[in-house]
């Protein structure tokens, strides 16, 4: 079909479905399909369209077809249609497509579908605690085609325990649909029969994966449990062998060849995916920056097996020991990659910064390069840092292009503090394993100048991309980032003065606001806590086609450009680049702008959360020897069940509960963060130290439960500067609500680390 011909068919498609339900809001009544038909004055030959149009209409919530076979609009019968959110404990709710209040649905009511079911529901009233409650009318769509989760034996019985908590109930597995899987191994189960009110989830195993604690397991389980798309499928193979294992001469032609210039790739000791390089010269008393970004457009076209999957995909993801990448590795490790000593295809920004660390210009074009070295972030500060005990040569004989490097790097960041950027410092941690795969130790994760020198040029050629987008009015994704909600900054506010502190900017503080207080905490024994605190008010960074800037990096305007080959938006953004340059304007074919940002946000999303499960399931298992220990840590979270305590120099949650701290009733105070005695007065606050002994480790939930190893805090003391925090586990009585970590910069997690900030 051609271009045009498929917008033709969208159109008519819209126009069809609004004559259908303008139709419908005419009558006033439930139609018969044929009545509805004959009221619209259809013709023969619209018949097909119009059944396939009803078909398409009901899967949406946006009509219902009653038990006569009527079409009814759902406003008519005080329906809503959503998508279901199931909780651990039974209970779920139903969020409104329109948006609004969700819908609390009891365990009966969650005994008819399973979370990310599409549904219908109807309100009913309110519950006990004051929340709308809903009762399922109808199930638009099953989410649910297979289930990943262990299976067990009970009297006979076989059932699969899904790994994923929120599908609360069991999945009975009949006689002869268990594939040979054994009581407590880990499956892929299908759904043959979905719940109902009366009968369990039947289903089969299809894929027996092993046992829950076989090295690597925890991976396995998170990709199936996220749906995360780890196999390319053969037509994307097949597009991928076809490429050239090399740049061509026919590929260079039209490009600016910067194969003389000496750019050089840093990264991590285990990447293999080099997708940045850049070279640095003064240029009076300013600098001028080249960054270099491999052109995986060239490569991946528009609608072809690869793009298709890699729009499918979304990103890579980085598991430790394992990455999923979102581009077969023919083209993520090799073609596309910046690898030392070899031509490859590349779009550069070419900026010049002035000595005050203002970009004055900026440039764009495809060019062909030739890396001259692959450096490592530790090399590099070895030759910044002491050049006497450096050990790479490749590293050595760079020193004067290092140098000039390092020297924008400072101007840069100085630019940086003037502008008021948030800079959350914090000791990340890497998980370091055995030849077998377990576990063995966790460690702090070395940062030095060098990793921020590259975030700074990345930085700085994704304000010139959004600029270079806005400035030719080409559409685009942005990396959006906004402020707090007014219900965070109130709580917020509230939490700041139990500390005596206070953050500036009234109703509306901006990012220098935030970055005034983050260096009043400088030396607080409580830093660490408090730059938490901070965090989680701010919103979560998002793709969107319309630009509202990055409240965290303080820019106007902001896009990703740096990363094509392991993130789509990057993607998109360099088609977008070209075709300016081509001086045409790009629209994405089989999705909106708007659709597109939306999709990206949710991969990233999703390859957040299955990475969390697997550090948060490797924790756990690091754990599981030290029942009875006894460990230092601090109050990061407080709720109305318990204390959640973050271990010293592990960064490794576990729950104190309430019935743990002493023989009183304890009241939760959500403004002071605080567990309140009402007899004792005694409370319990975040950032509070403690020392606690293991008591619990439950590899199943991944959770960790403690107790205090003495009846009182350590002392008065909270947290001290370097304590690394990680994100508190959410309430199990509310829904959790994601949060997204500031983006410092754009390279991706060449160091297993703990989970993100």
């Amino acid at each position: 079909m051609s271009k045009r011909a498929s917008k033709s068919s969208a159109a008519d498609e819209t126009g069809l479905f609004t004559r259908i339900l303008d139709g419908l809001a005419a009558a006033g009544t439930p139609l018969a399909p044929a009545e509805l038909a004959a009221h619209l004055a259809l013709k023969r030959r619209e018949q097909d369209a119009f059944d396939a149009a009803i078909d398409a209409l009901a899967r949406k919530g946006k009509l219902i077809v009653n038990r006569k076979g009527e079409l009814c609009l759902p406003a008519k019968l005080d329906v809503v249609a959503g998508t279901v959110i199931g909780h651990p404990d039974g209970y779920g709710f139903l969020t409104p497509d329109e948006g609004g209040d969700d819908l609390f649905l009891s365990e009966r009511e969650m005994h008819k579908v399973l979370h990310g079911d599409r549904a219908t529901a109807r309100v009913v009233g309110v519950d006990r605690r004051g929340r709308t409650e809903g009762q399922i009318v109808d199930v638009l769509e099953r989410a649910n085609k297979t289930v990943v989760g262990r299976l067990h034996e009970e009297r006979g019985v076989w059932f699969v325990v899904a790994e994923n908590r929120r599908i609360n109930q069991d999945l009975l597995i009949p006689a002869g649909e268990r594939a040979d899987a054994k009581d407590g191994q880990v499956v892929v189960a299908e759904i043959l029969t979905p719940p109902a009110p009366d009968r369990e989830a039947v289903a089969r195993v299809v894929e027996v994966l092993g046992n829950a604690t076989d090295p690597g397991m925890e991976i396995e389980i998170a990709l199936r449990k996220h749906a995360l798309p780890f196999e390319f499928p053969a037509a994307a193979k097949r597009a991928a062998d076809k490429l050239p294992t090399e740049v061509r001469a026919a590929d260079t032609k039209g490009r600016r060849d910067l194969r003389d210039l000496p750019l050089v790739t840093i990264d991590g000791e285990t990447a293999r995916d080099f997708d940045d390089a850049v070279y640095c010269e003064r240029n009076g008393k300013g600098f001028r920056l080249v960054v270099a970004i491999a052109d995986v457009s060239h490569y991946v076209h528009e609608g072809d097996a690869l793009d298709i999957e890699a729009r499918e995909r979304g990103n890579s993801v980085y598991f430790p020991r394992r990455v999923i990448p979102m581009l077969p590795e023919a083209l993520s490790d090799e073609l596309c990659s910046l690898k030392p000593r070899v031509d490859r295809l590349c779009m550069v920004c070419d900026m010049q910064v002035t000595a005050t660390g203002a970009i004055a210009s900026h440039a764009f074009y495809p060019a062909v390069m030739h890396s001259q070295a692959r450096l490592t972030y530790t090399a590099v500060w070895e030759v910044l840092d002491d050049p006497a005990r450096a050990t790479s040569q490749d590293a050595l004989a760079m020193k004067p292009q290092l140098d000039t490097l390092y020297a924008l790097y400072k101007v840069l960041a100085a630019a940086r503090r003037k502008r008021g950027a948030i800079d959350f410092e914090t000791v990340e941690l890497a998980l370091q394993f055995d030849p077998e795969g377990k576990i063995q130790a966790i460690v702090p994760a070395p940062r030095n100048d060098a990793h921020k020198l590259i975030e700074e040029c990345m930085l700085a050629a994704n304000v010139c991309t959004a600029a270079f987008l806005t400035e030719h009015k080409q559409h685009a994704l942005y990396r959006v980032h906004e402020g707090p909600t007014p219900e965070k900054l109130t709580q917020l506010k509230a939490f700041l003065s139990s500390s005596a502190l206070t953050l500036t900017g009234g109703d509306k503080p901006t990012a220098m606001d935030y970055a005034k207080l983050i260096a009043k905490l400088d030396g607080r024994p409580d830093q660490a806590l408090l730059q938490t605190v901070l965090l989680r008010s701010l919103q979560q960074a998002q793709y969107q086609p319309d630009n509202e800037g990055h409240f965290g990096l303080a820019y106007d305007a902001y896009a990703h450009f740096t990363s094509p080959i392991r993130r789509y938006p990057d993607l998109l953004v360099h088609r977008a680049i070209k075709a300016v340059l081509a001086r045409k304007q790009y629209t994405p074919k089989g999705a909106t702008w708007e659709e597109l940002g939306k999709h990206c946000s949710m991969t990233e999303r999703r390859a957040d959360e299955a990475t969390r499960d697997v550090v948060n399931w490797l924790k756990c298992f690091y754990m599981q020897d030290k029942i009875g220990e006894v460990y230092d840590g601090t109050v990061s979270g407080v709720a109305s069940f318990g204390l959640f305590v973050t271990l010293d120099g592990l960064s490794i949650d576990g729950l104190v509960h309430v019935t743990e701290l002493g023989r009183d009733y304890f009241r939760y105070d959500a403004v002071r963060h605080a567990l309140v005695g009402d007899r004792s007065g005694a409370a319990w606050t975040l950032a509070q130290r403690v020392r606690i002994r293991v008591a619990r480790v439950d590899m199943e939930t991944s959770k960790i439960d403690f107790t205090l190893a003495t009846g009182e805090a350590l002392s008065s003391e909270v947290a001290p500067p370097a304590l690394p925090v990680a994100a508190t586990t959410p309430p199990a009585n509310a829904r959790p609500q994601l949060s997204q970590p500031l983006a410092r910069g754009d390279k991706p997690p060449r160091t297993v680390k703990a989970p993100k900030r």
